[in-house]
């Protein structure tokens, strides 16, 4: 598959390659497929590009129109949109400025049940892409075709990133291998983390189909390779305890390892002045070979050829808007998402004495001595997020633009070009540095750590680490990823009383929450479809 396919066939219309129904419900969404078996035009190359479309695209049209599930509003029925507020909104970096929008009162808070509509189009998003693979990899079957088995191998890859997001959210799935109209059957998070790794480890080991590495491959960035298979096996591993309730250590710091061994490397050169941390989230992150040469595993996104209101234009957008930086998308200023004080709190002790001054990003970093540390302060902006429905209550949040490093113009003035890092060679250091932690081996821990740190400009870590010095690095490395929540849940510290942030609980200084609110409930409405299913304790 050439990369063309991945941009810009992508958002080829379903309804005339596929027959896809736009549904939430399965069946529905199987017998629309099934429908279509029989047709012998039908361009699985195309419908390849669907499949990794999938991960950003919500329909037909681009934008909006034509939408894949139409139960629901289709800008916020993105994969990534769905995984990226599933983690954010609830945890200790962001909160989202209109209160009144169903769904986000009790993500903000912590306070969800089984008929939160954001929780359901998660949840069948999820099962959408699934069913996509399968149908996928059951046209493709028995091929001896080797450029089809290496695509049926990224399919598989796609397929076990879906489950693993299954077993991290909803602590079970709804298992389906193979497409056809029988109703999913119920697999527990110890299954699903057991048949997880084994497809992960048939796609990457011995005479696995997928290729090595596509480290700075014009023509296939953006597609999986064998080192996007390792770094998703290093995730699962290092939350190994929770998922299946066996710690493996020492096999996440393997998988790591292999990770830091691959070509993928680091950015560390600065570009026309933006630091090599910022490159990673700007418009030509997809064609800056600086910033490629560490992003694993993308989202392709583009302005012109694979528009949706999920990918990073929200990211983007939704920082945007009264008086905060365009960031060159101009028509999309959402004013949704800023800092909580707990995520300041991770980078300078001093946001209260930063409020209401003229602080640009890059100021900002230079006061907090970090170059990730990328907020922005004007004279409306407050560091106290008390005012929960005010966007300028609580410091502005750019870590994301669409701004090109080396220069040009970006594609349009609503939809960006970013592409999103969904997978990144920090992620191993930071991997490798906990695993060592938990076995036993601090200094090696800091020394992953302040490899991090150096890349960032920030003062090295001299003396022991702690717990909370890791979790807290996870942060500011990652924030406004879409993975906060795991973290914090692996730490034991999501729902405690040891660790609250503004307006966890529901209350402005921060409370703890039911353990129960580790995983999200499993949608009503598909228990009430799908009898196999069983709700998750305490819902």
């Amino acid at each position: 598959m050439k990369l063309r396919y991945i941009k810009n066939i992508a958002p080829v219309a379903l309804a005339a390659l596929l027959g896809l129904s736009s549904t939430s419900c399965l069946q529905d969404l199987n017998q629309s497929i099934q429908d279509e078996q029989t047709n012998t035009e039908l361009d699985m190359t195309q419908y390849l590009a669907k499949v990794y479309g999938s991960l950003v695209l919500t329909g037909q049209q681009g934008g909006a129109g034509y939408p894949d599930m139409s139960q629901f509003d289709e800008g916020n029925s993105s994969f990534y949109r769905r995984i990226f507020e599933a983690q954010e909104l609830c945890s200790d970096e962001t909160i989202w400025t209109w209160q009144g929008d169903a769904s986000i009162p009790e993500l903000t808070n912590i306070a969800w049940n089984s008929s939160v509509g954001y929780n359901e189009l998660t949840y069948y998003r999820i099962m959408y892409n699934v069913t996509l693979c399968n149908f996928y990899l059951d046209q493709t079957e028995g091929t001896t075709d080797a450029a089809v088995k290496q695509n049926r191998a990224e399919v598989r890859f796609i397929r076990a990133l879906m489950n693993y997001y299954f077993i991290d959210l909803f602590g079970k799935a709804p298992f389906k291998e193979h497409y056809s109209s029988d109703l999913p059957v119920e697999k527990s998070r110890t299954e699903m983390f057991d048949y997880v790794v084994s497809e992960l480890k048939a796609i990457t080991e011995g005479d696995g189909d997928l290729l090595a590495d596509y480290c700075g491959d014009d023509e296939n960035y953006g597609r999986a390779d064998k080192t996007a298979a390792k770094l998703l096996l290093a995730r699962l591993y290092l939350n190994a305890e929770v998922y299946s309730g066996k710690a493996m250590w020492s096999e996440a710091k393997t998988m790591a390892g292999e990770v830091l061994a691959s070509k993928y490397q680091l950015n560390t050169s600065r570009v026309n002045g933006f630091s090599a941390y910022e490159q990673l989230f700007m418009g030509d992150n997809g064609e800056n070979q600086n910033a490629r040469q560490e992003i694993i595993f993308p989202i392709r996104c583009d302005g012109a050829t694979s528009r949706s209101y999920g990918g990073s234009v929200y990211t983007i957008g939704s920082c945007t808007g009264s008086g905060a930086p365009d960031q060159s998308l101009a028509s999309s200023q959402w004013t949704c998402n800023r800092a909580r004080q707990a995520l300041i709190d991770k980078f300078t002790k001093e946001g209260a004495k930063l409020a209401n001054q003229n602080i640009s990003v890059a100021d900002f970093c230079q006061k907090a001595g970090d170059d990730r540390a990328m907020f922005f302060v004007n004279g409306d902006r407050t560091y106290s997020t008390e005012e929960k429905t005010t966007f300028t209550a609580g410091f502005g949040i750019l870590k994301w633009n669409n701004t090109y490093a080396k220069g040009g113009t970006p594609h349009d003035a609503t939809f960006a070009d970013t592409d999103i890092p969904l997978f990144r060679v920090a992620e191993a250091y930071l991997t490798l540095a906990e695993a060592e932690f938990r076995l036993g081996n601090p200094d090696e821990a800091k020394k992953n750590i302040n490899v991090l740190r150096n890349r960032a400009n920030a003062a090295p870590f001299e003396q022991s680490i702690s717990e909370r010095d890791i979790i807290d690095e996870w942060c500011r490395e990652f924030y406004f990823e879409g993975r906060r929540r795991s973290d914090l849940i692996r730490f034991g510290l999501f729902t405690s009383s040891s660790y609250v942030w503004d307006w966890k609980g529901g209350v402005y200084l921060g409370a703890g929450v039911d353990k129960r609110f580790n995983l999200y409930p499993i949608p009503a409405n598909e228990l009430n479809a799908n009898s196999n299913m069983s709700q998750n304790p305490g819902y």
